[in-house]
């Protein structure tokens, strides 16, 4: 008999898979949210530019719904960002809130959500369980499979030049999460690339991380793997191919459950200082130093990739620390054959660069105290240094 820890298990409530799903937004919002008559949608410049956004607000409009679009989200969001938005929605009397786009403009529509009828100031909800009261009801809508933030507790601030904080709080989790791979079709395959990664990551750091992981998590880890690995060259070759496509979603969207509930570790731990001060974007900085924490982790966690090498590499044979080195070698293929960057210095890093991105990465250590083997600080710039 398997004795499991005591764990707890939370996510978004309502999930609807299906493509064309946010043409259909009104009669969504109609049913799960009655009486609701203003809503704020949340978006980036470039998505609102495909026109998009328009199809689901005109949705939104004939059902009696008033509708109004914030469109100044930008990557790795600032406060300033933020509050601009949040001041949007109150000027505009949004009683709920629509993320639409990417991680950032889904973390965008959790603060607003919360901030807008709220009086505790943004320097207040940094940190974990510091949101008070409710929120407005929040509608999540990803428009790349990556981030996983649809179905995730935990919205991202740039608050300095270099820095981010994190708000964690049960009230991010969404009412809805509505997956449309109608949104993702005009992806380039780098992004593609570099996202489906980034989902791919969400899951192995799930499935490995030291306090949180349960049976739950494993499950959705698992399956996200499964779907990823099997679709993402294909959606790379072939952007326009929508139950691939759809399935990408899916397996980020079970990949965000899985670590909203079994934290990540290393791997986000160094890719953080990689995007805050370099500017890479965050699925290539995890796809970067990926294979490299494999290889770190291994001593603590081989058996552990081993069982995930059995899904992503299937042929692969041999003891545990070999399926874990098939495992990392599967990664640096995925990014091979996709195209994207490989390594640091094809991102403008240099070696003389690397103390101080170990010295910001030590600064994780909310991230760090999930990963299966300590970290130093000598540890970090050795991964730095293996990435270059």
């Amino acid at each position: 008999m398997t004795d499991f820890p005591a764990f707890s298990f939370s996510t978004v409530p309502h999930i609807v898979s299906e493509p064309g799903a946010a043409s259909r937004l009104g009669e969504h919002v109609a049913q799960h949210f009655p009486g609701i008559r203003r809503a704020l949608l949340v978006t980036d410049p470039g998505f609102l530019r495909t026109g998009l956004p328009e199809i689901s607000a005109e949705s939104l409009r004939t059902t009696g719904i008033a509708v109004d679009i914030y469109s100044q989200v930008v990557a790795d969001p600032p406060e300033l960002v933020v509050m601009e938005a949040v001041g949007a929605a109150r000027a505009f009397r949004a009683d709920i809130i629509i993320g639409l786009g990417g991680g950032s403009s889904m973390d965008v529509a959790k603060l607003i959500a919360i901030l807008a009828n709220s009086d505790q100031p943004i320097a207040d909800i940094y940190g974990i369980g510091n949101v008070k009261g409710k929120r407005l009801p929040l509608v999540q809508i990803p428009t790349t499979a990556g981030t996983g933030s649809e179905v995730t507790n935990i919205a991202i601030v740039t608050t300095g030049a270099t820095t981010k904080m994190g708000v964690v709080a049960p009230q991010l989790y969404a009412d809805m999460a509505l997956l449309d791979a109608e949104l993702t079709i005009g992806l380039p395959a780098t992004v593609t690339a570099a996202t489906g990664i980034d989902a791919m990551v969400h899951a192995i750091e799930a499935y490995t991380s030291r306090h949180k992981k349960n049976p739950l998590s494993d499950m959705l880890a698992r399956q996200a793997l499964k779907l990823l690995s099997s679709n993402l060259i294909h959606v790379c070759e072939n952007g326009r191919n929508l139950p691939a496509r759809q399935a990408m979603l899916l397996g980020a969207m079970l990949a965000g459950q899985a670590f909203a509930n079994a934290p990540v570790a290393a791997v986000h731990a160094l890719a953080y200082p990689i995007g805050g001060v370099f500017h890479v974007p965050h699925g290539l900085s995890n796809s970067l130093v990926l294979p490299h924490v494999l290889r770190f982790n291994a001593p603590a966690a081989a058996h552990l990739y081993a069982e995930l090498a059995e899904i992503v590499v299937p042929a692969a044979t041999g003891s545990q620390e070999a399926r874990a080195e098939a495992l990392a070698v599967a990664m640096q293929q995925i990014a091979t054959v996709t195209g994207i960057e490989r390594t640091l210095q094809q991102v403008g890093i240099r070696e003389t660069d690397l103390d101080r991105l170990a010295d910001e990465a030590m600064l994780q250590t909310r991230l760090l105290g999930n990963n299966p083997r300590t970290v130093t600080r000598g540890d970090a710039r050795a991964i730095y240094a293996a990435a270059l």
